[in-house]
């Protein structure tokens, strides 16, 4: 390989899409992110190109592209394909290269993934039931509260109250906030309460074990479910680097590693 090359991982997801372009030190050039929307390959190729612009590369000079995500069908020039699951996993393997459990908090569902000390999946769970605990579930009871997603991590940081949300179903849970409110609890201490059942259905899924690394879009603006899940579980939960592009990362090492193993 030679010094300039760059290497590009798109993820397509159900909420939005992300693209990474590393170099051959495998160090993030640039990245960008955008909503999925309906057309998944105009969503891809517009991430790329921006992704492209902001590390400085002309696309046509990416040595290999990888996709992963819900919709990494749907990227005509991507060069291969890898599941989230294995995209997630070496991305987060490559900042915590020991054994460690990945937790991905995406726009519909969960994936716990659990790495051995070389970095190979050991097991997997995911949480295909219900939206609750996702993304979704917080833009969701954000909107029934005509409150801004991104105002949910202040709210819940600013009270030491947790209310507790027994429900189990997005559609539920949106009532029960609603009879919470109406019974005069604080909104503060509600948002909390959700952002503590997301680290219950977490816990629910599988034990966290070794190692434990947030990833996923959730994360990257809503550091309160670190601190809830740690006190839930016990142990100390670090979120990962760049968290909401990390399955992009984890598929740019891929293609990365397509061209040098040539």
């Amino acid at each position: 390989m030679v010094e300039n090359e760059a290497f590009a991982g798109i993820d397509v997801g159900t909420t939005t899409t992300k693209a990474v372009i590393i170099n051959t030190d495998k160090k993030v050039l640039g990245s960008f992110v955008r909503r999925s929307g309906t057309d998944l390959a105009s969503a891809a190729a517009t991430a790329f190109e921006e992704a492209a612009t902001r590390a400085g590369v002309t696309p046509n000079t990416v040595q290999a592209i990888v996709a992963t995500g819900y919709g990494r069908k749907s990227v005509p020039f991507a060069h291969g394909t890898k599941t989230e699951i294995g995209c997630h996993g070496r991305g987060c393997y490559h900042y915590f290269p020991e054994a460690i459990t990945v937790v991905d908090i995406g726009g519909q569902d969960n994936k716990i993934i659990k790495l051995d000390a070389q970095g190979r999946r050991v097991g997997f769970k995911m949480n295909r039931k219900c939206a609750a605990g996702t993304g979704a579930f917080l833009e969701e009871i954000a909107h029934k509260l005509d409150i801004s997603v991104g105002d949910l991590n202040g709210l819940a940081q600013a009270t030491g109250k947790t209310a507790q949300i027994g429900s189990y179903c997005t559609v539920f849970t949106a009532t029960e906030v609603l009879d919470r409110i109406r019974a005069g609890e604080k909104v503060d201490g509600i948002v909390r309460g959700l952002f503590d059942s997301v680290a219950k259905r977490i816990l629910e899924m599988d034990t966290l074990t070794g190692r434990v690394v947030l990833s996923g879009g959730v994360v990257a603006f809503n550091d309160i479910v670190a601190d809830l899940l740690s006190a839930r579980a016990g142990v100390e939960v670090e979120i990962a680097p760049h968290p909401q592009e990390m399955g992009a990362f984890g598929a740019a090492l891929f293609a990365h590693s397509a061209v040098s193993s040539q």
